[in-house]
């Protein structure tokens, strides 16, 4: 069964772009994914994922924006069954493709890790580029059975900054940490993990999220009442108890008859009705019906007189 950040990504790589689009959200997905060798004096630029869908729409991009066909390889793991890795490798014309998408300087020769003032200066080609970003190294826990968690993997910390930046330009609340060799910019917020969704174009998966959250949401809430609900009854009934055992208390040291005529009947009343509520309580009063604070007050000053009694 598919997971849900698989469910994701498969949503976005059948989203179609604008040529500009394209070249932004190729950006991110070989600034995250790719390797450059050299071949013949020449730079192979090779981008690897273990998602098929996103190695056919890295070929496409590459494709559609700069009409040059890339070749597309599968390489088996054989060992303890890991997934296969799926390459684009492109070996002509790589260095002005990637001056054009920002990777490589004009010189051709220095690498920029940091994504590039023209794409953080536009909304629609910051959100091309977090969704690229997404596809190359983000992932986000099934809203069904996990904490709320979505999360994007940078090797430079500048570049993390970068994507944190965008992402709380949209006022998503990003927050940032370094993980094992890299960094990670996350999303804790039900809410703004359902808004990153939209954002990037994950209409669909951005739908079923809020559709589980509201349950979710739902349930918690009737779970809460439940738990309040059963708290307050322990409550009543540890506060009957102690009244009943002070009563006795009092039966058995200086009689209920010495007691003045209305705490006598009340606590004669709670004897004979250790379940009952207060409200039932006050009911139950042979002169007259008394409210549930006037119960509370008697069997209050009962408590009362068998603690002191007992020191």
């Amino acid at each position: 069964m598919a997971s849900y950040a698989s469910e994701v990504k498969k949503e976005l790589t059948g989203l179609e772009v604008h040529p500009e689009h394209a070249r932004v959200e190729l950006s991110a997905l070989i600034r995250m994914n790719g390797s450059l060798s050299l071949q013949n004096h020449h730079f192979v630029l090779t981008t690897q994922t273990e998602n098929p869908a996103i190695a056919r729409r890295i070929f496409s991009l590459i494709k559609q924006k700069y009409g040059m066909e890339s070749e597309l390889l599968v390489r088996k793991k054989m060992k303890l069954k890991k997934n296969n890795q799926y390459l684009v490798r492109l070996k002509r014309n790589t260095n002005e493709v990637l001056q054009d998408l920002g990777i490589l300087d004009e010189t051709g020769l220095s690498i920029n890790t940091d994504v590039t003032p023209d794409i953080l200066n536009e909304d629609q080609r910051m959100r091309s580029y977090l969704r690229g970003a997404f596809l190359a190294t983000g992932s986000v826990n099934n809203p069904e059975t996990s904490r709320y968690h979505l999360e994007i993997y940078s090797l430079y910390e500048s570049h993390n900054e970068d994507i944190a930046e965008m992402m709380n330009h949209f006022g998503l609340n990003a927050r940032t940490t370094k993980r094992r060799n890299g960094y990670i910019v996350y999303l804790k917020e039900a809410e703004r993990i359902a808004d990153f969704l939209q954002l990037i174009g994950a209409t669909n998966a951005m739908l079923k999220f809020e559709d589980i959250r509201i349950v979710r949401d739902m349930r918690n809430s009737v779970n809460r009442l439940v738990n309040c609900e059963n708290a307050n009854i322990n409550k009543t009934v540890a506060a009957a108890e102690r009244q009943v055992e002070n009563i006795k208390y009092l039966r058995d040291t200086i009689g209920l008859d010495s007691l003045p005529q209305k705490l006598q009947e009340i606590a004669t009343l709670r004897l004979d009705n250790p379940e009952v509520s207060l409200k039932e309580l006050g009911e139950m009063v042979p002169s007259g019906a008394i409210s549930k604070s006037g119960i509370n007050h008697r069997l209050r000053k009962l408590n009362q007189m068998a603690e002191e009694a007992k020191v």
